[in-house]
């Protein structure tokens, strides 16, 4: 969900978003302790994806699409339903300790909201023009390697979640702001910076996600997104923005994933069955910077 997301991502982040700390058990028959950052590192990996290496794992999620305009009501403009098929892999530092890498590739399909059928055309109720819907396929989302301690050798791992009884959630909030890569080289003077938040929730039992043996973790996920009008759109400047609101979860298998999404996945990005490599050093992929290499590729 790096855009997406939940990519969870933390997406745009879900993916991005969610790459957050986590490495291998040190011992199976002891189980993971929250309070070191060893057992915070391990736990978020299990969550993330999987303790065993280059094990893929996938999250689903879907919900809604609104806009927010200056004096108008919100409207619901789309279904959203997104994937993110990842997996990891262990890093090890002599100073920072025994960490992980997350590599993700993540879609988020645009629906109509009433009859729930993938949208390839889209009429703009502002602007009354036609135009082509492009779904999200941002390959790849990958984070950074993740260890329990810093590059002086200090813990600097903390599984950050609310935790009472068995419970335990998670919130993390990713703001952006950068360089639209849809703009010119004059950003800094006249603004056009791409300008998003993205949220993300996590939860669970402790018992589960702590149990010795138990490599991989499946949590339930909420993924909210407010950002500018999609580019697709051609809202040329209106004001305005759109928000998502989903929620989703692990899932047991790919094979788990809705028929519309296995569907779409199997005629459009078959290579979305699988993750990247686990030393995939691509740039991550954004939904505007996806959206450029579309229209560039058109005008070649």
């Amino acid at each position: 969900m790096r855009n997406a997301y939940l990519s969870v991502a933390a997406s745009g982040a879900l993916a991005a978003g969610m790459c957050l700390p986590m490495a291998p058990v040190e011992s199976a028959s002891a189980g993971i302790d929250l309070d070191t950052p060893e057992g915070a590192v391990a736990a978020m990996r299990r969550i993330m994806c999987s303790e065993n290496d280059n094990e893929p794992t996938t999250y689903w999620w879907n919900g809604h699409m609104f806009s927010r305009v200056p004096g108008e009501p919100d409207r619901r403009l789309f279904r959203v339903e997104g994937m993110n098929v990842r997996q990891c892999v262990t890093v090890e530092d002599p100073d920072r300790g025994t960490g992980y890498r997350l590599v993700t590739r993540e879609i988020l399909l645009y629906k109509d909201p009433d009859t729930h059928e993938v949208l390839w055309e889209w009429d703009n109720p502002w602007t009354g023009e036609t135009v082509e819907v492009m779904h999200i396929a941002n390959d790849p989302v990958n984070g950074r390697p993740t260890f329990p301690y810093d590059a002086d050798g200090n813990p600097s791992a903390r599984f950050n979640a609310e935790v009472q009884g068995n419970k335990w959630w998670m919130t993390v909030t990713v703001p952006l702001f950068y360089e639209n890569p849809l703009g010119g080289d004059y950003q800094e003077w006249v603004g056009n910076k791409y300008q998003a938040t993205e949220m993300f929730n996590f939860m669970g039992r402790v018992s589960e996600l702590t149990a010795a043996d138990r490599p991989i973790y499946h949590p339930h996920v909420g993924w909210v997104r407010q950002s500018d009008w999609l580019p697709w759109m051609k809202m040329r400047g209106r004001a305005g923005l759109v928000y998502f609101h989903t929620a989703g979860r692990k899932l047991e298998s790919f094979e788990d994933l809705s028929d519309t999404m296995r569907e779409a996945i199997d005629e459009h990005w078959p290579e979305y069955t699988e993750p990247p490599p686990g030393d995939d050093d691509r740039p991550n992929e954004t939904s505007w910077t996806y959206f450029k290499k579309m229209v560039d590729a058109r005008d070649e």
